[in-house]
């Protein structure tokens, strides 16, 4: 678990699964939150990995927290490595809508969906 002075506010649980690199967020990402998503999606782009971003435990994100995600993203295609999101919810996947940032990104209902082989691509 990744989080700092404001571990209590937000955490970064960074797991490896069925070839995949899941980070589990929780609670409020914004400016004052984001430098541990920062350094953990950093840390786990790797050439030609996949990405996972569980956004099912997140209550708040703000411009900080999605222009992380955006410019990990950048990162990531550039190491041949995909950064995939899974969970969006409530006023999270509102702000995603809003932006057009969920169009961007290959976006799945849940985590365990997207690790399923037989569900297909992102919708």
């Amino acid at each position: 678990m990744v989080g700092g002075a404001d571990s209590e506010r937000f955490t970064v649980a960074v797991r490896a699964v069925d070839g995949a690199v899941v980070l589990e967020l929780a609670g409020e990402l914004d400016h004052d939150t984001a430098q541990p998503l920062r350094e953990a999606l950093d840390a786990a782009v790797t050439p030609g990995g996949r990405l996972l971003v569980d956004l099912a435990g997140l209550g708040f994100c703000d411009s900080t927290g999605l222009n992380v995600l955006l410019h990990s993203r950048l990162t990531a295609r550039e190491a041949g490595a995909t950064l995939e999101l899974a969970g969006l919810r409530g006023s999270v996947s509102r702000m995603f809508r809003i932006t057009g940032a969920d169009g961007v990104f290959p976006v799945h209902a849940s985590v365990a969906e997207a690790l399923d082989p037989a569900a297909g691509p992102p919708g």
